[in-house]
């Protein structure tokens, strides 16, 4: 077996590990926002029941989502696509040229999107805020926007790395 058959064979174990996370981050949280929603509309017209702090909950629960789904259509680039002109290319050289520009804007701009959710993060945590009837401090769903725009920037990078090597193949 050859040596450099275990780095990518690790590195494929870590990235499906990786994937099966966001998965089920993914399905679980859509199963909490939509299992929280269904019982809030339930308990309010049909029982006349008015469940406090419930849509704290809906919330920390849609973050979550909303940002899984984000790292998820990175990893499998769909995040930012534009199908006519990538539909358009057909010379090897000019598609990874492509796939370069796009894997380079998106790193640029997920730069930019770490650095906002850290001075979120950090302006928090000087000026600690909760939500008003369970206490939930804020920046927990500010550690998933964090953790979003550093997955991002890692698949981001992953694409420019790839785009490389395929424009100095061909």
């Amino acid at each position: 077996m050859p040596a450099t058959s275990e780095p990518q064979s690790t590195a494929t174990r870590v990235g499906g590990a990786i994937a099966i996370t966001l998965d089920v981050i993914g399905v679980v949280s859509s199963a909490v926002v939509v299992g929280l929603m269904f019982f809030l509309v339930v308990a309010r017209y049909l029982l006349g029941l008015s469940v406090v702090g419930l849509h704290e909950l809906i919330m920390l629960a849609a973050v979550a989502l909303y940002m899984t789904g984000a790292v998820i259509a990175s990893r499998k680039r769909e995040h930012l696509t534009v199908d006519w002109i990538a539909g358009n290319i057909v010379n090897p050289r000019t598609k990874a040229a492509h796939d370069l520009l796009i894997a380079l804007l998106t790193v640029v701009i997920t730069c930019f999107f770490i650095v906002w959710a850290y001075y979120m993060f950090n302006w928090g945590m000087k000026r600690p805020q909760t939500t008003p009837a369970y206490q939930i401090p804020l920046w927990i769903p500010q550690v998933a926007i964090g953790v979003a725009a550093v997955g991002c920037f890692a698949y981001a990078i992953r694409d420019t790395v790839q785009a490389l090597l395929r424009l100095k193949r061909r």
